[in-house]
């Protein structure tokens, strides 16, 4: 089967998640200078997530252009993988909502837990797609390259989201370094690594 239609509905899936980011992004009160300084939070929880939900989408494209071809499994872990990706939305405002508060660490727990389940599906969607799916042609260093850097994704996270237990904002500190560092050897290093 074709990957096409895989392609269109997980591009659906990415817009959404990334739209209903800024939903969440309330309108300050009366006071508009000082309550947009308030609500910071809002704006650099939104800024990530849509920066790793870009990320992902950009790897899920990749993934893709090595693949000849979907079967049935395939099409489940990747629609797994989507209803992750969907979910960020909600862990996001929650972080945003309490990174101040009482509330912080628990919600930068969830957080944290939601990009290790992400990561954990990415992993599955690239491993299956490597041992099973891979066009005949694929560049051997390339997917080398995807697996290397795909591996680090789950440890990476879970390191991150262990740093909340400590502290809420070190730990946001910290996912936006995994972003960063994605992001950066996408651009700058090697084109496979990210």
């Amino acid at each position: 089967m074709s990957t096409s239609r895989l392609e269109a509905f997980a591009d659906g899936v990415f817009a959404i998640a990334a739209t209903l980011l800024i939903l969440e992004v309330q309108i300050p009160g009366d006071d508009v200078g000082h309550g947009l300084l308030d609500i910071w939070p809002s704006y650099f929880a939104y800024a990530l997530s849509f920066l790793s939900i870009g990320i992902m989408w950009v790897n899920h494209h990749v993934v893709l252009s090595f693949v000849r071809e979907a079967d049935r499994a395939f099409l489940f872990i990747n629609l797994f993988l989507l209803m992750a990706i969907a979910f960020l939305p909600f862990p996001t405002a929650l972080y945003a909502e309490h990174l101040r508060e009482p509330g912080a660490k628990p919600a930068a727990l969830a957080y944290g837990l939601t990009f290790v389940v992400i990561a954990i599906f990415f992993q599955f969607f690239w491993q299956y797609a490597r041992r099973r799916l891979l066009r005949p042609d694929a560049d051997r260093r390339e997917v080398s390259g995807i697996n290397r850097s795909y591996r680090q994704g789950v440890p990476m996270y879970a390191a991150a989201t262990l740093v909340a237990l400590w502290s809420a904002t070190a730990a946001l500190i910290a996912f936006t370094a995994i972003a960063l560092v994605y992001v950066s050897a996408s651009i700058w290093g090697d084109e496979e690594v990210a």
